[in-house]
């Protein structure tokens, strides 16, 4: 991958370059969308035209079984039109996303280099970037915290929000917490030079401004050495970056290298302007000094919620992002209240102890998430364009970490890669929904939609509502509701990790599929206030039910006994444009052929996970009572599977391969094949997966004992050299 630079002819002539990346194939959009449009169109005609044969072939055995008085076979109809039904809707909702996504890629403009810079010409929007924690792994937040603070954007801070207990009752977590609130520390040592050099130039290029003592051309070769310069420092920190596995290789191409190449892009054009090649202005160089100036220049701490009795110790992410919102532009001191400690305002002239600056932007970003260098400056510059002002939510929907070295997690994230397309579609209908692993949110929407509630006698400020543990499809209703708006920027700029195995997977996914149905009425009150577009209400309804009917419907079909007399080929036949759309996607995205047959095989694993979460919703719904959120363990090293999980799985696999030899032995042979492919599916995605040897060790241990909770924190947790202050020379 190299970097090329091209004269850029500006309206106003004060940036006469821009740097331009090759990226991998995998990570640019196609490069003929309108080719992909009408693959679409066709899929969609194929759909309909097999959906309507299909419906009146039912429609009429549903006729005959009921002249006839042949009472099982228009059972079995009633059971099967409605399952096959809803699996031609969402054939068809990834078809119109897939439509969505490339009629947006095709008119997509992306800010040029020439806007972007604009960011550094005067007051820059306030954009304050929260990373919550809970007992993470410090390798993996040290990665997330420095993509953070090397966001190519002025007047950006960074708070990593620390959750731990602020007392811990073990060593090891003793050790966990204090590595924790390490982190920020040592990320600034690491970051400290090369901010005094930047911010030392910048000073000494206004003196000589100011003076009247500006050589254009000289001030460009000395600009062109100061971006080499911080390429070279960029440099030592990849090499000495340890790279242990594909994520943290990724790190450093995403972060690292590709600032390198950015700094020595533009010194080239520089060293070219310097030449005589096109003219230098003095706002153009004051910009290049500004924006070294800015990379090294954030803001980098912690908070700790839990250490003030008053602040909210709800025992979930959405609550220790609002016990932070709520601070925003406040100046506070510690009292004691009764043996506790208090934040509170700061009474006029008082010093305070916790001053937290306002924010016109907020960024909130997973703790295993990374963001390209340009990601903030993109959002905040489309989101500062006419027309947009009530837009709430901006984001790029995260793709999965490239290079996946295991099965599982490549097949994972090719479900991840696929519904980021999904979502960038969503966008085409206005049915954008929040996804909470990285987003820049308007504070102004987020005050909007802002209630007060009592919280163990003291009163606490909701803006993400913590109903549910999916929080940011909630937060979604309640903007829509509101007259906000939400959208998906078309480039790719956040990328999060996948769970590796699949204890992991089951607490992220059994997380995913659970609040749906207690979010369905509130959307439903939406749709029916006639504000929302079929589109948007297509899709949206399809978002939060679909995980709920699609896994029911799959269980039914298999469990029902249906006659070969009610079945019809042309049911499946309906589906055949949805699997060659997303057979095609998938390799357009960079994997194999044969991952659309192991994506098959991993949906039927989490159909026990998914039917999970979707009880506890309808037991959420039933209680009102909140469930208590789960998060997905980032550490080294294998989680263990629960012994539930484990046995449904091998239950459910008996149950498919016993169906099918009771369906043989009863006639209904096209059932019987159905249930036996779907088992051998399932067979293979027990042993590829989960791991014949490591399922029967996890089930014998939860037979054998209680299950103990799965290790939050490494044994050893050992920061990565290169942000330590250890070894200055590295600066």
């Amino acid at each position: 991958m190299q970097a090329r630079v091209r004269p850029v002819a500006t309206h106003d002539g004060t940036t006469p370059f821009e740097a331009v990346h090759e990226i991998p194939p995998s990570l640019e959009p196609p490069s003929r969308p309108r080719r992909e449009l009408a693959l679409t169109i066709l899929g969609l005609a194929a759909t309909f035209a097999a959906s309507a044969a299909a419906s009146w072939e039912l429609s009429v055995r549903f006729a005959d079984a009921l002249a006839g008085r042949d009472h099982a076979a228009a059972a079995a109809l009633v059971v099967l039109f409605p399952i096959a039904a809803f699996l031609v809707y969402g054939g068809a909702v990834y078809q119109l996303t897939r439509l969505g996504y490339f009629l947006r890629v095709a008119r997509h403009e992306p800010a040029s280099r020439d806007a972007l810079d604009r960011l550094h010409d005067g007051d820059a929007p306030a954009v304050t970037i929260l990373v919550p924690s809970y007992r993470e792994d410090a390798r993996v937040v040290a990665q997330t915290l420095l993509s953070a603070a090397l966001q190519d954007y002025p007047s950006k801070r960074i708070v990593l929000l620390v959750d731990d207990p602020p007392d811990p009752a073990t060593a090891e977590d003793r050790r966990a917490l204090r590595d924790a609130r390490a982190l920020p520390r040592n990320l600034r040592a690491r970051l400290l030079e090369p901010a005094r050099r930047t911010r030392a130039q910048l000073a000494r290029f206004e003196d000589r401004a100011r003076a009247g003592a500006l050589e254009p051309r000289r001030e460009a070769v000395h600009l062109a050495r100061l971006h080499r310069e911080v390429a070279a420092w960029l440099e030592a920190q990849a090499a000495s970056f340890p790279v242990r596995g594909h994520s943290d290789a990724f790190f450093v191409s995403l972060v690292l290298e590709r600032l390198r190449r950015d700094q020595r892009a533009r010194a080239r054009a520089l060293e070219a302007g310097a030449a005589g090649l096109f003219p230098l202005t003095e706002e153009a160089l004051r910009r290049g000094y500004r924006r070294l100036a800015a990379l090294f220049a954030a803001e980098i701490e912690t908070f700790e919620r839990k250490r003030w009795a008053n602040l909210s110790h709800e025992p979930n992410k959405a609550m220790n992002l609002n016990a932070y919102l709520a601070l925003l532009g406040r100046r506070l001191v510690e009292r004691d209240v009764g043996g506790e400690r208090h934040l509170v305002d700061a009474g006029e002239g008082e010093d305070p102890d916790v001053a937290v600056p306002d924010a016109d932007y907020v960024i909130t970003l997973d703790a295993d998430s990374l963001l390209a260098p340009d990601y903030a400056a993109r959002l905040v510059e489309w989101m500062e364009r006419p027309g947009h002002e009530r837009v709430a939510v901006a984001q790029t929907p995260y793709s999965a970490f490239p290079g996946a070295p295991g099965v599982l997690e490549r097949v994972a994230g090719a479900t991840t890669d696929i519904q980021r397309l999904i979502h960038q579609g969503f966008t085409y209908f206005q049915a954008t929904y929040w996804v909470g692993a990285n987003a820049l949110l308007r504070k102004a929407a987020l005050r909007d939609i802002a209630v007060v509630e009592e919280e163990r006698g003291f009163p606490v400020m909701r803006y993400i509502q913590d109903r549910t543990v999916i929080e940011d499809t909630e937060s979604t209703i309640d903007l829509v509701a509101r007259g906000w708006r939400l959208h998906n920027y078309p480039d790719r700029l956040a990328f999060s990790a996948t769970p590796p195995d699949f204890g992991s997977l089951v607490i992220q996914r059994r997380r995913w599929a659970n609040g749906g149905l207690v979010i369905l009425p509130k959307l439903l009150r939406h749709l029916a206030s006639g504000r929302a577009s079929l589109g948007e209400a297509m899709m949206r309804f399809h978002y939060l039910a679909s995980i709920a009917a699609v896994n029911v419907g799959l269980l039914a079909v298999l469990t029902f006994p249906f006659s070969d007399a009610v079945e019809t080929w042309l049911v499946p036949l309906t589906a055949v444009p949805y699997y060659a759309l997303y057979l095609r996607d998938l390799r357009l995205l960079g994997y194999r052929a044969g991952d659309l047959l192991r994506v098959y095989a991993l949906n039927l694993l989490l159909v026990p996970v998914n039917l999970a979460g979707v009880a506890k919703s309808l037991q959420q719904a039933w209680t009102r009572s909140k469930i208590p959120f789960a998060r997905t363990p980032k550490v080294e090293g294998r989680t263990t599977a629960s012994p539930a999980f484990v046995a449904a799985e091998l239950a459910l696999l008996v149950h498919w391969i016993a169906g099918a030899a009771f369906d043989l032995a009863a006639g209904r042979a096209t059932h019987a094949a159905f249930a036996l492919a779907n088992a051998g599916f399932l067979l293979y995605a027990v042993g590829a997966f989960m791991g014949f040897r490591e399922s029967a060790g996890d089930l014998l241990a939860g037979l054998r004992a209680p299950p103990a909770a799965a290790p939050l924190v490494q044994d050893e947790l050992e920061l990565a050299p290169a942000l330590t202050p250890a070894g200055g020379s590295r600066l």
